[in-house]
């Protein structure tokens, strides 16, 4: 096939693919396998071939992250089962004093959305927002996008959150560098886009708690002591972290480590992604489950109910494996790579833009990172790019993926229920904050590959 053949070839394949998610609404993992199918068959692929591209590109995804998502799930439900969420938030907002409590916020969300999906987060801590709003008479955004922002960074940059995790399985980087990365990028992301953006926006938009959530909060408060039934804050605190430090000893353990020393095999071996989250998960169930009562068979339902979110989000991810691999094989990489060198293209740029597209398009961020890193695979491979290098494009990615969250996600339909605003409001607040955490994670990646 020509090399124009192949470029329409590939963007039909992507236009084909938004068509049946968003008008169809296929289940992004099924559209993703059939316009695989489609695809190969185009490109002049045997059925054959297409079916071995789809078992090799399906096998080798799944088996690296099924294991760190589906142990992670667990880790993050317990933890959210146990209070620890509101714990974290407490504290923190305790330690900050009340004129800084929207700090306090965004490092809680910041902290707790690593272990926690977003919007589970987003839903044990919104009591606390109303709270503040109630005794402060402040708009609710002063205190709601701070907690956003820092929910949404880590959500989308700082693995083991299944975003990240994904795309840096499709891409094959290293996890340690793309944390490193994702909280270079995520943190002056979420000081703008939290605190700052948030302290602005609220001066222009009064929002009031809904009085049907005050109902609710008051109903659910009832008999509820927080310092009597939650866990310390240094538990929760070393929980969550604990598996990011030893990803991190495995990552740089090398540089400060003889290539024979026994220490670094220790820290290869438990700083494994995979091998560190089952120990924290081990000390979680123990810790936060057998020690404050529960029963094997409380934890054991805990962790199944864990897997139900986190199975569709495998299976996705596993999809985009078999289209970046069916990609790979009909040599559409090999052409988009010299389009993007004809046009003097920095693949990072080719990265947030087809991110950001994909994202606008079809509104889920998770099929935005997958299916960007789809289609950045098969020229990650004809560049020979490797190293950190795909780490920072991981960064990229998700920070295309968050952009401009619109009518089509379901984000911004969660945040305009729980506060009770207008669509043209939730536009001019969670839509620029989203839009704001995208534009400085690609400007930070942007000026971090300048160096790399």
């Amino acid at each position: 096939m020509s090399t124009t053949g192949l470029i329409l070839l590939a963007a039909f394949g992507v236009a084909l693919l938004l068509f049946l998610v968003i008008r169809v609404k296929l289940q992004a993992f099924i559209a993703l396998i059939v316009v695989s199918y489609i695809i190969g068959l185009l490109a002049g692929m045997s059925p054959t071939e297409v079916f071995e591209a789809v078992a090799a590109g399906m096998g080798g995804t799944v088996g690296e992250i099924a294991v760190i998502i589906g142990i992670g799930a667990m880790f993050g439900e317990i933890l959210k089962v146990s209070g620890g969420a509101e714990r974290l938030a407490l504290t923190l907002m305790n330690k900050f004093g009340e004129k800084r409590v929207n700090w306090a916020l965004v490092l809680t969300g910041f902290i707790i959305s690593i272990p926690v999906f977003l919007d589970v987060a987003f839903v044990i801590l919104v009591p606390i927002l109303y709270s503040l709003a109630q005794k402060t008479g402040k708009s609710l955004l002063y205190y709601g996008i701070p907690l956003l922002a820092g929910l949404a960074v880590t959500h989308s940059f700082v693995p083991p959150t299944p975003g990240p995790i994904a795309v840096a399985s499709l891409l094959g980087a290293n996890i340690g560098w793309v944390i490193l990365f994702g909280l270079m990028a995520g943190i002056p992301a979420a000081i703008l886009a939290g605190p700052v953006f948030g302290t602005y926006i609220s001066k222009k938009i009064h929002v009031e708690v809904p009085k049907v959530m005050l109902q609710n909060m008051a109903e659910e408060a009832k008999g509820k002591q927080y310092d009597k039934e939650l866990p310390s804050f240094s538990m929760i605190a070393v929980l969550i972290l604990l598996p990011l430090i030893l990803i991190l000893l495995n990552t740089f353990g090398g540089v400060m480590l003889a290539e024979d020393s026994t220490l670094l095999t220790v820290l290869t071996f438990i700083g494994n992604p995979g091998v560190a989250l089952t120990i924290t998960a081990l000390l979680t169930f123990y810790l936060l489950g057998t020690r404050r009562g529960y029963s094997k068979e409380e934890i054991q339902e805990i962790a199944t109910k864990s897997l139900e979110p986190a199975g569709i989000i495998i299976l996705i991810t596993g999809a985009g494996g078999v289209f970046g691999q069916v990609l790979v094989e009909t040599g559409i990489g090999d052409v988009l790579a010299n389009s993007m060198n004809d046009l003097n293209m920095p693949i990072i740029v080719f990265a947030f833009l087809v991110a950001s597209a994909v994202r606008i398009a079809q509104g889920s961020a998770t099929v935005a990172m997958v299916t960007a890193a789809s289609l950045i695979t098969p020229v990650i491979d004809s560049l020979g790019i490797g190293g950190p290098m795909l780490a920072l494009l991981v960064i990229t990615i998700a920070s295309g993926a968050t952009i401009a969250s619109h009518v089509n996600d379901s984000g911004f339909w969660m945040v305009n229920r729980f506060f009770g605003m207008s669509e043209k409001d939730t536009l001019k607040s969670w839509t620029v904050m989203e839009t704001i955490i995208a534009f400085v994670g690609f400007g930070v990646s942007l000026i971090i590959s300048m160096f790399i």
